[in-house]
């Protein structure tokens, strides 16, 4: 698995588990809802960390609690 790919089923499991919509990433963090969708759509193979903490903090997650994820260690360069 790649990396931005498990990024991105890492976000939409804390989503889940935060009931945290696509929305409130622009409503409570100021994301642009593009680059929201670009994240959890998979558009970029690249994806910045300061994006990732961007998103992380507005769902009041650390980088520890986002990255310590048994599906990090599935990634394949």
């Amino acid at each position: 698995m790649r990396v931005s790919e498990a990024v991105r089923i890492r976000f939409f499991e804390l989503m889940e588990e935060k009931n945290f919509k696509q929305y409130d990433f622009y409503k409570k963090g100021g994301i642009a809802k593009s680059t929201t969708s670009q994240v959890l759509n998979g558009a970029h193979e690249r994806i910045a960390l300061l994006t990732i903490y961007e998103m992380i903090n507005t769902m009041g997650i650390s980088f520890k609690e986002f990255f310590d994820d048994k599906i990090f260690d599935e990634i394949n360069v």
